[in-house]
């Protein structure tokens, strides 16, 4: 495991706090789960991928209050299993990070409904459900938050990806009037927007958009991305957690109903 600047700067900061993260098995949601551990809190992972119960074994083994549940996002009744497992553990619940997501790239003309409906239903429809089933156990809390995953395509849409952008948006729509609505509950709500991050969805992201944009050498069309990025970077996981980590503590309580970009400076606004 990477120690995470973060995690060291709020270090005990979340113990005695509970966070749930989905899509917390593998890429940035586990360098999320990661972080808020390492920071003190009690963190259950929630992915569709079995092998999340290995990754949170080895959080275990290096000393953390991890835990791990098993479900599709986009299922009513896995979410809802999965929640109740948190109160089960821990008797309730403080920080949601609804986190999973998939994109695919197709023509416009090659793009089905059923391929539309997977990734707005993975990206946008499972942050309502896991909204939903957190809300009351984060208004019984004194430090209730949600943070939820855009992308930069949630500010600006991309070609060949119309379905993946819409979803995006969607997600900064949902947490603003999420944030205006549990605002009185004392519940924070907001939303990041990652760019490039070096995790395996980026490396289909090259692959896809390479054979569609031009004759493209793996690597080389993200490669030309990056370098247009100010920062001259792509993330690591590190990065998005240390920006969620200061979301979700008290030096954030001022801040709700924000679309923030984690993005060396691909965005401006």
């Amino acid at each position: 495991m990477t120690n995470l600047v973060g995690s060291k700067i709020f270090a005990g900061h979340f113990k005695g706090r509970r966070a749930l993260v989905t899509g917390g098995g593998s890429g940035i949601g586990l360098g999320i789960a990661q972080a808020f551990a390492e920071a003190g809190a009690s963190v259950m992972i929630v992915d569709r991928n079995p092998a999340v119960a290995d990754a949170a074994a080895g959080l275990r083994e290096a000393g953390f209050d991890v835990e791990h549940a098993v479900a599709d996002v986009t299922n009513e009744d896995q979410v809802r299993a999965a929640f109740a497992r948190v109160v089960e553990l821990w008797d309730g619940l403080d920080i949601l990070v609804n986190n999973a997501g998939i994109i695919t790239i197709s023509n416009l003309e090659d793009l089905s409904l059923d391929e539309f409906n997977k990734v707005l239903n993975v990206n946008t429809t499972a942050v309502f459900l896991c909204c939903r089933e957190a809300a009351p156990l984060l208004k019984a809390s004194s430090n209730g938050v949600i943070l939820n995953a855009s992308s930069g395509q949630g500010r600006q849409g991309f070609i060949f990806t119309p379905h993946y952008a819409a979803s995006k948006f969607g997600v900064i729509g949902l947490s603003q009037s999420l944030a205006k609505e549990l605002a009185p509950s004392g519940v924070r709500v907001n939303s990041y927007c990652p760019g490039i991050v070096k995790t395996e969805m980026w490396e289909y992201n090259d692959r896809e958009w390479g054979s569609r944009l031009g004759n493209y050498k793996p690597g080389e069309l993200i490669q030309e991305w990056i370098d247009e990025i100010p920062l001259k970077r792509p993330a690591e996981a590190t990065d998005v957690a240390n920006l969620l980590l200061f979301l979700a503590s008290d030096a954030g309580s001022y801040i709700t109903g924000q679309a923030i970009n984690i993005d060396g400076g691909m965005f401006m606004n």
